[in-house]
């Protein structure tokens, strides 16, 4: 699932503090029509963009992991750690639609 990876490797490369992991949540609840995907790190000063349209002009190897999945998303979002420093980015795809 792209969306469990690039949320993942976004909690890896942007949310990372030394000596404290990372947490990655599928939830689908039976008979739903719905995956959620939660990560959850422990950097609170780097907070999620909501992607920009990509520049033609300017193609980049890396920084489109929110486009991403900003397209495959039904919707997504982030909201502060409950249990402490960090942020919980989460993503939910309608199972079914593409």
């Amino acid at each position: 699932m792209l969306i469990a990876a690039e949320l993942t490797a976004n909690a890896v490369r942007h949310g990372h503090v030394p000596g404290r992991d990372f947490h990655l949540r599928l939830h689908a609840p039976a008979g739903g029509r719905c995956v959620r995907v939660e990560v959850t790190d422990t950097r609170a000063e780097r907070l999620p963009v909501r992607p920009a349209a990509p520049d033609a002009e300017r193609p980049q190897e890396s920084g489109r992991g929110l486009l991403l999945v900003s397209e495959l998303a039904a919707r997504w979002d982030w909201h502060p750690r409950r249990d402490g420093p960090g942020k919980t980015v989460w993503a939910e795809y309608a199972l079914g639609e593409r």
